[in-house]
């Protein structure tokens, strides 16, 4: 009787232990070969508010703003640090609205647009395709082409392919050596029209197909020999019957890639603010977040079905949060501040990604700068950081490095009567042997202790850093720039092989494990 108290005892002490735990079983038998591609780490620069204008760009002739070209000096290093892989330009909706023989030459001689899309601004065409691809140049990142399917022709896209990239004697070659520039800049990445169900035509999936297989046709070779990396515009969230229908319809030789795009918004017709959000608006933004692992899943599963060897890449080339503009700020403009709900969103979609990079090759955060979830904002000669940005630093040991499977038991993040995971992970191993582990609690209230069998790894030392906030609504302002910034994490522990970890509320945590 007193064995059958005890060992009842000890039964009642465990369970009541393993309450609150949540548990991470990494799978690691050193036989990985799917690698997280860096270009799961791009970013987005659209001809949209500030982010080109008083973003990326303050033109050749500033005296105030140190610069290379009209680039700024102190955007180029910033973005160096994240070691960016590529950029998407020049949209989005104004991708397919743009004609780039206006962006090229003198540019005193360019013809002015008006940009219908994005407040009604007038474009002046000042930044333009040798702009943008000799900026690529400063950053060490590669471009993406977004090319006009909407309101442009076929001889226009496969005229912009041979002006970038054609090193022989040609009337596009000839025009871009007039133009000041001898040699092609070999872009890779190019996507066949934007978002074609909507600003980009409001075209059907089977008659966006048939139009898809003719302009990729005539961008390339029979061989495509230059290589050209083609993207497809892709579904809006859960529209599998799109992915489906693109998969069955478009051979796989004509396609490289297949796009995704997906926001964390809570309601399309009331966004809800940046800064002063509720407890509700919370759960809903991290709820929208969460539903990119499902879109995900469900694409690729109908990906799997055509493309078993998995020839076609999944690219999620729009993602982020979205909310009501700031006060006093131009609506078209779509400029919004940035805290640790925006951090919360990037930790947890870069983790997904991570964690299905069989089928995901490229992403883009949307956007770079002063636009939506920017990694930095500017005001005039100012730039400051944001926590966007610093999760992404933090997320750059990723890059390139060999996934390492998991399995996650997580405790909820409940509001009411509907539940998410609160706690999201993902690893890797980099070519030096090095494991990094990152870790995610979306839950504003609670602390969790995380529990990570590290299985075969026989770990020797841990460091790592936190990126948190006194208050889940701070944010960096140009009056304290520098108010969330990452700190080097100490609190890690190894008990017995496996790694315990308390993460506070609504931080994120990048291990680095010898």
């Amino acid at each position: 009787m007193i064995k059958q108290f005890f060992l009842g005892s000890i039964l009642l002490f465990t369970c009541f232990f393993c309450v609150g735990q949540n548990i991470v079983q990494l799978e690691f038998d050193g036989k990985q070969n799917i690698t997280i591609s860096k270009h799961i780490y791009g970013h987005f620069a659209e001809h949209l508010g500030r982010c080109i204008y008083d973003g990326f760009y303050v033109g050749e002739s500033n005296t105030t703003v140190p610069h290379t070209r009209g680039i700024r000096n102190d955007i180029v290093q910033a973005l160096k640090k994240l070691q960016i892989p590529n950029l998407r330009w020049p949209g989005g909706c104004f991708a397919d609205t743009y004609h780039w023989k206006d962006g090229i030459g003198t540019k005193g001689s360019r013809p002015t647009i008006v940009n219908n899309w994005w407040g009604g601004v007038t474009e002046d065409n000042s930044f333009g395709t040798h702009d943008f691809l000799d900026m690529c140049e400063l950053l060490g990142a590669e471009p993406y082409l977004a090319g006009n399917v909407g309101s442009g022709e076929v001889q226009e896209l496969a005229d912009w392919v041979q002006y970038v990239n054609f090193s022989g004697k040609g009337p596009m070659s000839d025009l871009r050596k007039l133009n000041g520039r001898q040699d092609p800049w070999n872009v890779k990445y190019w996507g066949v029209g934007n978002e074609a169900w909507g600003c980009g035509g409001n075209m059907t999936a089977e008659y966006y197909s048939d139009i898809y297989r003719k302009y990729s046709t005539f961008m390339a070779d029979w061989d495509n020999s230059g290589g050209l990396y083609r993207i497809a515009s892709g579904a809006s969230g859960d529209d599998y019957h799109w992915t489906e229908t693109l998969m069955k319809k478009i051979p796989s030789g004509l396609m490289k890639g297949v796009a995704l795009h997906h926001y964390a918004v809570i309601d399309w017709s009331k966004k809800g603010p940046s800064i002063d959000f509720t407890e509700e608006e919370y759960f809903r933004t991290m709820k929208s977040a969460w539903f990119m692992n499902e879109l995900v899943e469900k694409h690729s599963a109908i990906m799997d079905k055509y493309d078993p060897k998995g020839k076609i890449d999944l690219v999620v080339d729009e993602w982020g949060g979205w909310y009501e503009v700031e006060a006093g700020t131009n609506p078209g403009f779509l400029y919004q501040q940035n805290t640790m709900r925006d951090a919360m969103i990037a930790g947890m979609t870069l983790n997904i990604f991570n964690n299905n990079a069989r089928r995901v090759k490229m992403a883009n955060l949307a956007q770079t700068i002063n636009v939506l979830q920017a990694v930095i904002l500017t005001e005039e000669e100012k730039m400051l950081l944001t926590p966007t940005y610093h999760v992404m630093e933090m997320y750059k040991v990723h890059q390139d490095a060999i996934l390492i499977p998991l399995k996650l038991t997580s405790e909820d993040f409940t509001f009411k009567d509907e539940r998410i995971p609160a706690v999201s992970v993902s690893a890797s191993q980099n070519t030096g042997g090095q494991i990094h582990i990152s870790l995610v609690n979306v839950d504003p209230t609670s602390t969790k202790k995380i529990s990570v069998d590290m299985g075969q790894i026989k770990p020797k030392a841990i460091e790592g850093r936190i990126l948190t906030a006194k208050k889940l609504r701070d944010y960096n302002s140009f009056q304290e720039p520098e108010k969330i910034s990452p700190k080097r994490f100490t609190a890690a522990k190894l008990n017995q092989g496996k790694i315990e970890v308390e993460i506070p509320p609504f931080s994120v945590i990048v291990l680095n494990v010898n």
